[in-house]
């Protein structure tokens, strides 16, 4: 088995806020009055988990605190031999929340110009907005998006029992701008969430969608229409939407040819970086290097990424693979 890391990978579905050290969160806590407690990272609920996320946000306050995470965010994946993310970034939420709309995503560019100066990493930013925020919220998102190149995506994450619908024009007026669209579904609800994602909601990629294999007919149109998936398996595993990871859908996807990408959507807080994700999966269901490097290659496929990104990635993935046991 080769290793792990040195597989250029592509990372589609992460969220920064759920990506920050816990010894910076400490710091930055401790600089902006914030107490994180020592168990920090430990939680077994999805409240538990939504308190975590909310502790993330308090304590992110300055600039140089989004600066700080974002690069750190590049150094953390560049290790885990990530060579091109999209990482997912609540930038209207946390401008709102601290009085400056726009200073949390500059300042959050900054840092990821920083770190692809620094550790040879591309990131792009995918804007999400929770489906239990107001409609405004979601344009002023739009609004942001459309001042930054740095922004790619746009798209719903958050508890899928609130509707998509009231966001749908949203979503049709960022296509028509030229961004491209990504929702979460098909992880806590099934098959009406992910119809709704990729009809009126205009998603190009979803978010989990793993609740697909609910429906046949929904499975035979997601492959025809050639939508990926962003699976995350140690994620939905923590957050109790699998039992065991040996039960985790992915074999079945991949079975049903739908195009499958691996993702870890929250590793600082289930301490599952990447390259522990392809080797998880390896593990759990006895992939050799042919399958793992195949979900490498349809991770950059269903990238955003320009084609000359996408070229150089499938040259590393085909060096890796055909490289002697021991190699280079």
């Amino acid at each position: 088995m080769r290793d792990l890391l040195s597989l250029s990978k592509v990372h589609l579905h992460v969220h920064l806020e759920s990506t920050v050290r816990w010894a910076t969160l400490r710091e930055i806590g401790v600089a902006n009055g914030v107490k994180v407690p020592d168990d920090v990272g430990a939680f077994g609920s999805f409240a538990a988990f939504f308190a975590q996320n909310d502790l993330v946000r308090a304590c992110l306050r300055r600039a140089d605190d989004f600066r700080r995470v974002a690069f750190e965010f590049c150094e953390d994946e560049a290790a885990q031999g990530v060579r091109y993310a999209e990482v997912s970034f609540t930038a209207a939420g946390h401008g709102e929340r601290l009085g400056d709309l726009g200073m949390p995503l500059a300042a959050v560019l900054e840092g990821l110009d920083a770190g692809r100066e620094a550790f040879g990493i591309e990131c792009r930013l995918i804007l999400d907005h929770s489906r239990r925020r107001s409609v405004e919220r979601a344009w002023r998102t739009l609004d942001l998006s459309r001042r930054h190149e740095g922004v790619v995506a746009v798209g719903l994450a958050g508890d899928e029992s609130y509707p998509g619908d009231p966001f749908n024009e949203v979503f049709a007026t960022a296509r028509e701008a030229g961004l491209h669209v990504v929702h979460h579904a098909g992880e806590g609800e099934g098959p009406a969430s992910i119809r709704q994602a990729i009809g009126p909601g205009h998603a190009e990629r979803l978010g989990h969608g793993i609740r697909v294999l609910d429906d046949p007919d929904l499975v035979a149109e997601v492959r025809e229409r050639q939508i990926p998936l962003e699976v995350c398996p140690s994620s939905n595993l923590a957050l109790g939407f699998v039992p065991a990871l040996e039960d985790h859908p992915l074999p079945r996807l991949l079975d049903a040819g739908l195009i499958v990408t691996l993702n870890t959507d929250i590793p600082a807080l289930i301490g599952t970086p990447l390259s522990a994700e392809y080797a998880r999966v390896r593990d759990a269901f006895g992939y050799d290097d042919q399958i793992l490097a195949s979900l490498a290659r349809a991770g950059v496929d269903a990238s955003f990424a320009p084609s000359s990104t996408k070229s150089r990635l499938h040259r590393e993935i085909s060096a890796w693979l055909s490289a002697l046991e021991g190699g280079g």
